[in-house]
């Protein structure tokens, strides 16, 4: 299809486009991967996405890096798979229905397990695609015909597949642990679930009597509340101030419980008085103390936060009020030493915000440790690269100390644990399929396991699942392992590691050769988005604003590794001024080449040409080279330099005379060839980046033409690549600049011609001669004129470019005591602000408390003033000469 227009239209409108060119990529079946095509093959796994998610920030960065990717290997020649799915997203999606239920007055226990379960596939049919949809928008180019959901029967048979293998070989048990608990979502969540807050509360330090009635042992703690389940109190064994207590036996206050002190090395001398309360079925050192010394546990927080009959008086009290009560209790009976502001760290569950409480629980618990040592190796030997390589000691701190992943979750909605207990013995069984009866006494009063797993555990098999693991398919033996990972850096042990585990574990490799790790997009401050501060940014309100391509260029333009990115409506608007840049040029191309245009390049090219074909080897390099290490910010840059400011700015303006009707008719053959080779090239060079324009201006080119996304990726000839004609252009160039600047800072009106004096040795002035025209063209100059090197600018503006002064007389273009004045205002006005300025960042109580970026505004804007006025200062020397 080629579209109607684009030659008339005088600003690139992307709604006209967008839409169309996606549909035709999908009917053409340009992203549909075929295991038996030739090529190397490419493989990427999006992230995926919860199903009940919408676009953000993050996922549209996310997925523009891997959309550069998967184009760019495509047209390479690569037989490229881009595998696209959802997360069931337990806990969320649960949560979302369980709204929709409130709304109408039931809960899911009234609909029972079944009927919930049924209605959340239902939202799922109904809402789960929207985050799918969103990214078409973007132009994710994935296969859609392979699109996966962590819950659809395929990935099921293989969780049910993993969990029974590693259930076998003793990776997996059940058993009591302190887990993390959501009193909200009533169910365990691992240690990545639990988000923490920095908050101010305090520290109370509590006497506890000794039961011969000594003074006791005073501890501090911030939750009173769980006092209540204290078995013990520890001190260290080194702690020369306790050495005499170590054995005796303490009364528990509100309790009257007798409680011994014991010593244990887990206990820091430094916090509080350096004797911690030990409450095992609530703190998870506490627990393992208590393995060691073989105590009691008393659980007295509830699964809702709501005390046990274990709290005694103070049963039935929600866990904060009890809080309260027991303050007060232990203020009344003269037990609280004293209470002490404290700033701590508070978990919360990451899906509900509510404060988590450590509890005892019986779980099922992944044994991680022999599963991560593989892992670990598969990134040291360099199997698996972390990109930016800074990761690497985060991975393996994280992956050196990681503790057993508690992988059961007391929900509906998930992979219900395959494991099955019979009613009559007790056995358990871990099985793929249901058991017909109980292969300990025969029983067929079988029972499934209530709880589901862990989200994580279905996502750490996404790499080969999706490909049809356990079985051995075609897409597993071409496809995997995978080449890259792109991802954000907060996944990296929730997910990145699990997968890197699950991998090596199932099929014996590592499940990517690269994770590349992008930082995150903040708003214009710097500030992290949140809907709290009210500064989130809707990607897709930016779209319809500005055009997808101007929002994807923006997001790889500013994605440099390890650097955070800051989205602005400032540098989105800049993108697309660069997006209607390129479309004008498409629109310049158009007036001038046709069906006839020759497709292959004559010899003897003049130097404008060859320099730009030259300059166009270098750009395909480090675009190339850009995206391959995945510094997409540079490969970015480089294009957009080209674009604008060698092909736009300068070539477009150099190849004009040899284009019109007056030039020779086989110059301006050749000159057609010339600038319909750079031009298609630079629209391959681009459509990773861009692909709707491009793909809309590759068609609106002359002659029969397939799709752009199909077409071999430029690769740099080092035959057209020359040095010396480089050099010599850029020393043009820059003459010319030089007297631009001179006009631009002296007000010379644009449409006015100078005169340009070049002042050097012969040799210098040699390569400028031959290209007088070029000079006289873009420089505007009427006249110019090669003098003498003892030449003495006495009343000439100039401007010194490598061993060439350029000088401009100035007699004559203006009147210096007008320009004298104008001068003089413009340092008095600068001057005015510099002082205003300089004030403000001289304030030290200022520059304290002001924000980071007001301050560095301010030091720039100081910079910027003093080089202006240093500017200024010459220009009126210069002006002074005359009016003197």
């Amino acid at each position: 299809m080629r579209p109607k227009g684009t030659e008339k239209d005088k600003a690139y409108d992307p709604r006209a486009g967008e839409e169309t060119w996606y549909a035709e990529w999908v009917a053409a079946g340009a992203f549909h991967a075929d295991p038996s095509r030739p090529g190397e093959a490419y493989s990427i796994v999006i992230p995926p996405p919860n199903v009940t998610g919408s676009l953000h920030m993050g996922h549209a960065l996310n997925v523009t890096l891997q959309d550069v990717l998967i184009r760019y290997a495509r047209m390479n020649g690569r037989n490229a798979l881009w595998l696209p799915g959802t997360d069931h997203a337990g806990i969320a999606t649960q949560n979302v229905v369980e709204r929709e239920l409130k709304k109408e007055g039931l809960t899911r226990q009234e609909l029972g397990r079944d009927a919930f379960v049924a209605r959340v596939w239902k939202w799922k049919e109904q809402s789960g695609g929207t985050i799918l949809r969103q990214l078409k928008r973007l132009g994710a180019a994935c296969d859609w015909d392979r699109e996966r959901f962590t819950m659809d029967e395929g990935l099921s048979r293989a969780v049910r597949e993993a969990f029974v293998r590693l259930y076998r070989k003793g990776r997996i048990y059940r058993g009591r642990y302190i887990i993390n608990w959501c009193p909200r979502c009533h169910t365990a969540l691992s240690d990545l679930e639990v988000s923490y807050e920095e908050k101010k509360g305090s520290l109370w330090y509590i006497r506890y009597p000794e039961r011969s009635g000594g003074q006791g042992v005073v501890v501090a703690t911030t939750r009173p509340e769980t006092m209540l389940g204290d078995t013990a109190v520890a001190v260290n064994p080194g702690d020369e101030r306790y050495a005499e207590l170590i054995g005796a036996t303490l009364r528990l206050p509100l309790m009257n419980r007798p409680i011994p002190v014991l010593a244990d090395a887990m206990v820091d001398r430094e916090f509080g008085t350096g004797a911690v309360k030990i409450t095992p079925a609530h703190d998870a050192n506490d627990f393992e103390v208590a393995q060691r010394h073989e105590l009691p546990s008393v659980r007295v927080i509830d699964e809702s936060g709501v005390m046990t009959a274990d709290a005694g008086v103070f049963a039935g009290m929600d866990r904060f009020a009890c809080r309260d009560a027991v303050v007060s209790r232990l203020r009344e009976e003269g037990l609280l030493v004293r209470e002490e502001p404290y700033l701590h760290n508070v978990g919360h569950c990451y899906r509900c915000q509510t404060v988590v409480e450590p509890a005892e629980s019986m779980q099922w618990f992944v044994r991680t440790k022999p599963l991560a040592e593989p892992a670990i190796a598969a990134v040291r030997s360099g199997e698996t690269r972390i990109i930016p390589s800074q990761w690497e000691k985060t991975y393996f701190e994280w992956m050196e100390n990681i503790r057993d992943w508690c992988t059961s979750r007391q929900i509906w909605w998930g992979h219900r644990i395959p494991a099955f207990h019979c009613e009559e013995c007790g056995k358990t069984m871990v099985e793929i399929d249901p058991p017909a009866k109980c292969d300990g006494c025969g029983s067929a009063e079988i029972r499934q396991e209530e709880d589901v797993l862990d989200t994580w555990f279905s996502s750490g098999l996404w790499p080969f699942s999706t490909m049809g693991w356990p079985e051995e398919t075609e897409d597993l033996a071409r496809y995997y392992p995978t080449s890259a990972l792109v991802t954000g850096f907060d996944i990296l042990f929730f997910w990145v590691a699990r997968m890197m585990m699950m991998g090596i574990e199932f099929t014996g490799k590592a499940p990517f050769r690269d994770v590349v790790i992008h930082a995150l997009v903040r708003d214009a401050r710097g500030e992290k988005m949140s809907k709290t501060r009210g500064n989130v940014i809707d990607p897709l309100e930016v779209i319809d604003r500005f055009g997808t391509d101007a929002f994807r260029f923006t997001l790889v333009a500013l994605a440099a590794q390890g650097r955070d990115i800051r989205m602005s409506d400032e540098r989105v608007e800049g993108y697309r001024n660069f997006m209607n840049k390129l479309f004008q040029a498409g629109r310049f191309v158009g007036m001038h080449v046709d069906g006839e245009t020759l497709r292959e390049l004559p010899p003897g090219l003049p130097v404008v040409d060859r320099w730009i074909l030259s300059r166009l080897q270098r750009v395909i390099d480090e675009v190339r080279r850009g995206v391959e290490e995945y510094r997409f910010n540079e490969a970015g840059s480089a294009f957009y330099q080209f674009v604008w400011h060698e092909f736009c700015d300068w070539y477009l303006e150099m190849i004009k005379p040899a284009l019109s009707a007056e030039a020779l008719t086989g110059d301006r053959m050749r000159q057609r060839a010339v600038l319909l080779r750079v031009y298609e090239t630079l629209l391959a060079l681009g459509h990773p980046f861009i692909p709707f324009l491009t793909e809309e201006l590759w068609h609106a080119l002359p002659g029969e033409r397939g799709l752009l996304y199909d077409r071999p990726y430029p690769v740099a000839d080092a035959a057209d690549t020359d040095v010396n004609v480089e050099e010599d252009m850029a020393h043009l160039m820059e003459v010319i600049r030089a007297v631009r600047n001179i006009r631009s800072e002296l007000g010379i009106p644009p449409g006015k011609q100078v005169e340009v004096r070049l002042k050097g040795q012969p040799e210098e002035l040699a390569f400028l001669s031959e290209h007088e025209e070029i000079v006289r063209r873009l420089a505007r100059a009427g006249v110019v004129s090669y003098v003498d090197p003892d030449y003495i600018p006495v009343q000439d503006a100039t401007a010194v470019v490598n061993d060439i002064e350029v000088c401009l007389p100035l007699a004559g273009l203006i009147d210096f005591d007008q320009e004298g004045k104008r001068l003089r205002k413009e340092i008095e006005k600068g001057n005015a602000e510099l002082s205003r300025v300089a004030g403000q960042i001289g304030n030290d109580k200022f520059t304290a408390n002001a924000p980071a970026d007001i301050v560095d505004a301010l030091r720039d804007r100081q910079a910027a003033l003093e080089q202006k006025l240093e500017k200024l200062g010459k220009n009126l020397e210069l002006v002074s000469r005359y009016l003197s």
